[in-house]
């Protein structure tokens, strides 16, 4: 399974974006998913997750209330929606999945990343 990562771009502080994962490839199951980011001189810090059937999420206290996690398994696709950007935000946003193979392995897949970029 590959992840891609699109959406990405410059906005102004207070602007929008949202972020899309695609995965592709063949896998028994992909269970829990997450968005992730790193600043430039900074370690990769965790921003939402989001549960195998959707119904179950988490946000880290510097985006909750202005972010907002979700997916649709049938298109195989997470997204992220980013309101009230802060320049703080400003990062690459990785995404991130549990995937289960067709022999049974546990992997943890990562996408390339795209980058954010607020302006003040």
């Amino acid at each position: 399974v590959q992840l891609v990562e699109s959406g990405g771009g410059l906005v102004q502080a207070g602007g929008s974006l949202r972020l899309s994962c695609a995965a592709s490839g063949i896998a028994f199951s992909i269970n829990a998913m997450g968005w992730y980011r790193q600043a430039p001189g900074k370690q990769r810090e965790l921003v939402a997750t989001i549960s195998s059937g959707g119904d179950s999420t988490n946000y880290s206290d510097s985006v909750k209330g202005r972010f907002t996690i979700s997916r649709d398994n049938a298109k195989t696709t997470m997204y992220l929606q980013m309101n009230s950007l802060k320049p703080e935000d400003t990062a690459v946003y990785y995404c991130n999945a549990e995937v289960i193979t067709m022999t049974q392995r546990d992997l943890e897949v990562w996408g390339q990343g795209t980058l954010v970029t607020v302006s003040s």
